[in-house]
């Protein structure tokens, strides 16, 4: 018996990195697994449906069950086929792990327009493209009477928490989903579904020449081995998972929650508005009574 007997789980970005790992650990744990990669590279470009079918051949030579899907998850459409494709073969969905995305690195001051463009597209609207055609499924099934209990993970990072020099794009749609699982996780439980997110720091395509040199030899990166972060993935993504609106960075064998925005100690002008020599100080004064910031990645 696996943690996932029975559920039918779509993983988007499943053919590399992460959402292999994923991919391989729902499947081992008895899921249904639904691999959707349009076969890109780091920068998203090219593409071909080989890398997902090399990856469903895989999970079914060890006993598993799996499909190859191409769809753009950023693509409206295509992702609403994407999960209907779930439904249509497999009678139903249980859990979405939304995972793909990639990179298009360059400082605020150089960026492009197509580079601001394209990488928040796959990652920001490649979230919310799925999880609303899931959602309705789910909601369909609530309002019929079914009893649901469908899980979503989302991936932010790192970077969409605290920043990163050079990664603006990545950095600001990232935090956009980081607030999409709380959004969701407030919406949705009336339904059945619980929303949770993981930042990952794992060593793949997306962070090799970024965060870690490529060159150093695969066994001194265990530590940072995609697998490692499956796990969780797993877990939130099973019937076992009882928690909903958090997110959790993982790297290894170490795993945190990691707290959002909070409302910090107030500073008080009385029953009046404050009056612009004023501010200054209040500024200061809040700023004193609130904990320091994270430091941005790389700064």
């Amino acid at each position: 018996m696996g943690t996932c007997d029975g559920r039918v789980v779509i993983v988007t970005g499943a053919a590399r990195g992460l959402g292999r790992a994923h991919a391989l650990a729902f499947a081992a744990e008895g899921a249904t697994v639904v691999v959707n990669d349009l076969g890109v590279t780091r920068e998203g470009e090219g593409g071909g449906s080989g890398p997902a079918h090399e990856l469903v051949a895989e999970i079914e030579a060890t006993g598993g069950t799996a499909i190859a899907n191409g769809a753009d998850v950023a693509d409206w459409d295509q992702a609403q086929a994407m999960v209907a494709e779930g439904v249509d073969r497999f009678g139903r969905l249980d859990t979405l792990v939304c995972n793909a995305g990639f990179l298009r690195d360059r400082m605020l001051a150089n960026m492009s327009e197509e580079e601001w463009d394209t990488v928040v597209r796959v990652h920001l609207k490649g979230h919310f493209a799925p999880v609303r055609h899931a959602i309705a499924h789910w909601r369909n099934r609530s309002k019929a009477g079914e009893e649901v209990d469908g899980r979503v993970v989302m991936t932010t990072s790192g970077a969409g928490l605290m920043g990163s020099i050079g990664q603006g794009n990545y950095a600001a749609a990232k935090a956009g989903i980081a607030l999409l699982v709380v959004q969701a996780a407030a919406e949705w439980g009336r339904y059945g579904v619980r929303v949770n997110g993981v930042a990952p720091d794992a060593r793949t395509r997306m962070t090799e020449g970024v965060i870690y040199d490529a060159e150093v030899p695969e066994d001194a990166w265990d530590d940072k081995d995609p697998a490692n972060v499956s796990p969780l993935v797993v877990w939130l993504g099973s019937g076992d998972c009882d928690v909903t609106g958090r997110v959790f960075e993982i790297t290894g064998g170490r795993l945190n929650a990691c707290d959002g925005w909070q409302h910090g100690p107030v500073v008080d002008a009385g029953e009046r508005p404050f009056a612009v020599d004023e501010i200054g100080a209040a500024v200061h004064q809040a700023i004193g009574g609130a904990p320091d910031p994270a430091p941005v990645y790389g700064a």
